[in-house]
């Protein structure tokens, strides 16, 4: 692999020492994540200091580390290493003449920008960069850009937040041409006053623009005109999409397909597109069309990127899909173990609702930082959950008593403490034929069910 920093360029981006002359093929502040030709960048934090993992990270193959400690290992030593860190995501994105993409919503951040990078990957390969995982916050969104190849095209970068303000900063960093919200909806709702209030920090992204750059706002959203103002002083240009017939971007038909995917027609403009979307469900469908408006503003081939949408695949956590075999046939696993709110909920919940199936089950874990709204938001997940036809739901946690009480004698459940008992119940029941959606917020960790489940014949 050639060579994404040397170290004379780390010393000059951090302003720091270099201890003598080495070359870095990749950026990492997990030990464990090490490879060879790595930097490993020891962050100090509340519970743990990265200067204690120096030597395993060495010992994987790390060509370098950034550290506020002396080491004998090849190092560029600096006051701070999340400052370093910062540093040198500004330097990658100064750099670069690649065309930026930031992604943010309450939903869909990870899928868009997974899209996004299929859609863009198929007209500029190898030269297209996005953030791996949901590495979106204070310390993911620096690493992902201390990761851009210079030579990059494209960049695509997702950024969370849970606090107002958390993405003021990030923008800055990322210094998008183009900020995409995918959506609002309630997430995080135990640190905001209302969905307006989330409305207004995630419109802090537009405020990171490039002169010249495209604001895309979902049209249907009843934060449309919020979204609008928030973006109107730092975008040249703003784009909507949505299904509405006055979204900018639109879609015109939308069918379900026999795999589960969607064939859709869209209007870019004066263009129309016809293709399919390999992951099912109708948020999917907004998702593409904001790619779709992304990729437009970035003068991206659409018709490759409607090739890209057409082959993405289910991610690990968000809507991956596999059969758990048993005996006499098997069981389709929809896994969005990921993360969970009330949104996202109700949307997996019509994909699973969607699934021809000889039974429909659904393991939901409780949905977290939703503060005092929070036994509503769960109680009213009785109404999707009757909706989409679940003959058994696997409740899981402490927050989700109020669903509970609303499912009595209405849906066969169960409600079990943790991932483990949830496992264990669900074993027991899993039949051929069953479809079981899996999904809850990352803290209840229901991807250990998951992994359950595709280790072996339960």
């Amino acid at each position: 692999m050639s060579a994404l920093w040397t170290s004379d360029k780390i010393a000059e981006a951090t302003n720091g020492a270099a201890s003598g002359a080495f070359t870095v093929t990749g950026v990492t502040f997990d030990s464990r994540e090490v490879g060879p030709g790595d930097l490993f960048v020891a962050l100090k934090g509340e519970a743990t200091d990265g200067h204690r993992f120096l030597d395993g990270a060495f010992d994987r193959g790390a060509g370098g580390a950034l550290v506020s400690s002396p080491t004998p290992h090849p190092h560029v030593l600096v006051p701070d290493t999340m400052a370093a860190l910062e540093d040198l995501a500004r330097a990658a994105r100064a750099r670069t003449a690649a065309k930026i993409i930031g992604v943010t919503g309450s939903v869909g951040k990870t899928g868009t920008k997974e899209a996004l990078f299929a859609a863009l990957d198929r007209s500029a390969p190898d030269a297209t960069h996005r953030s791996v995982k949901s590495y979106n916050n204070h310390t993911g969104v620096p690493l992902s850009l201390a990761r851009m190849p210079a030579a990059s095209r494209f960049g695509i970068f997702e950024m969370g937040m849970n606090h107002a303000g958390e993405l003021a900063h990030l923008t800055t960093l990322v210094r998008p041409h183009v900020a995409i919200v995918t959506a609002i909806a309630p997430a995080h709702t135990a640190f905001f006053r209302d969905e307006s209030a989330i409305a207004d920090a995630k419109g802090e992204i537009f405020a990171g623009l490039e002169p010249g750059g495209v604001a895309i706002v979902p049209f249907d959203s009843p934060h449309r005109d919020r979204l609008i103002a928030a973006a109107t002083p730092h975008a040249a240009r703003i784009v909507t999409f949505g299904l509405a017939p006055d979204a900018d971007v639109r879609a015109i038909e939308a069918m379900r397909q026999p795999s589960g995917g969607t064939f859709v027609t869209a209007r870019v403009g004066a263009r129309e597109l016809s293709f399919t979307i390999g992951q099912p469900g109708a948020h999917w469908v907004s998702n593409a069309l904001a790619v779709l408006a992304a990729v437009d503003a970035v003068g991206g081939d659409l018709a490759l990127a409607g090739l890209g949408l057409a082959e993405l695949g289910g991610l690990t956590g968000r809507g991956a899909r596999f059969a758990v075999p048993l005996a006499g046939g098997a069981a389709l696993v929809i896994d969005e173990s990921y993360n969970a709110n009330p949104s996202s909920m109700r949307a997996t919940l019509a994909v699973l609702g969607a699934e021809t199936a000889t039974r429909k089950l659904a393991v939901l874990g409780e949905m977290r930082e939703l503060g005092e709204a929070s036994p509503a938001y769960h109680a009213a997940l009785a109404e999707p959950i009757l909706a989409a036809g679940a003959e058994r739901v696997i409740l899981v946690g402490e927050a989700m008593k109020p669903l509970a009480a609303a499912l009595e004698g209405v849906v066969e459940f169960v409600h079990v403490p943790d991932a483990a008992s949830a496992l264990a119940s669900l074993r027991a029941t899993l039949a051929p034929g069953d479809a079981v959606l899996i999904k809850g917020s990352n803290g209840v960790g229901l991807a250990a069910v998951v992994a359950g489940l595709q280790g072996g014949k339960p």
